[in-house]
């Protein structure tokens, strides 16, 4: 796999949660640390997904904003 973006994390798929149309996936990428994404639910079905598998988390953004209270 070749990808222009810089920041990919491997994991290992901890739970797929297939709603109506959209599909939750959480990607534990270390001990503790968890991303979850929302992908379409063809998309999921296209990619295999399942728990246990390895996949990545690809962020690519412009901008991250931080909040404190």
């Amino acid at each position: 796999m070749k990808i222009s973006a810089r920041n990919s994390l491997k994991g290992t798929i901890k739970a797929v949660h297939e709603g109506a149309v959209n599909t939750e996936v959480v990607l534990e990428v270390a001990p503790g640390v968890e991303v979850v994404s929302i992908i379409s639910k063809a998309s999921a079905e296209a990619l295999g997904l399942a728990a246990g598998k390895e996949a990545y988390a690809v962020v690519k953004a412009s901008n991250v904003i931080l909040a404190v209270d």
